[in-house]
């Protein structure tokens, strides 16, 4: 299968250790499915800077994985990308990494799910922050968008579960948004 052009979304200051084992996956074994972004290079930057680049890599990405911790649904940027994956029609995912160990050897408590907040219309490219649908063409992202969760809890099988899990998590993120408008 081809290398994934992705782009991974999640709160820097809690989950950049978390971020950064599920970045890896398949790197450590010279068998990279995914390249990532480079996030780290920019979040210090003023706001129009941040857009401007989110908007910039998001173009050369063909899925957004949302690395879902505890807090990461409230995030502004977090948000923003979520939004701009639709509108420029990637494959959208999220992956709970609040099992996996922060560099300390803590896990966390998991988060809230971030598509919740948003509906899409089915009749054309739309994506709006609220977490009703106002007519009968919108419905929650969260309805279509999956989430996925280890079913371990201890942090290395966690890590297991998610590398054979993500390529076809990855794919399925793709092949539902090509369901709708672009």
């Amino acid at each position: 299968m081809a290398i994934r052009q992705v782009f991974f979304s999640f709160h820097f200051s809690n989950d950049v250790w978390r971020t950064g084992q599920i970045r890896n996956i398949g790197v450590v074994e010279s068998q990279p499915i995914f390249s990532d972004n480079g996030w780290e290079k920019v979040r210090l930057k003023s706001d129009t800077s941040i857009k401007s680049w989110i908007d910039n890599e998001m173009k050369r990405r063909s899925c957004l994985v949302v690395l879902i911790g505890s807090e990461t649904s409230s995030r502004k940027w977090v948000r923003y990308e979520i939004e701009q994956a639709w509108k420029q029609g990637k494959g959208i995912v999220g992956i709970y990494i609040h099992n996996l160990e922060d560099i300390e050897g803590k896990q966390s408590s998991k988060g809230d799910n971030p598509f919740k907040n948003f509906c899409i219309d089915k009749t054309f490219n739309y994506i709006a922050q609220h977490d009703l649908p106002a007519d009968f063409n919108e419905i929650r992202l969260s309805s279509i968008c999956s989430t996925y969760e280890s079913s371990y809890q201890t942090s290395k099988y966690v890590y297991k579960d998610i590398k054979d899990n993500i390529e076809q998590l990855i794919e399925e993120a793709i092949q539902i948004r090509n369901r709708y408008p672009k």
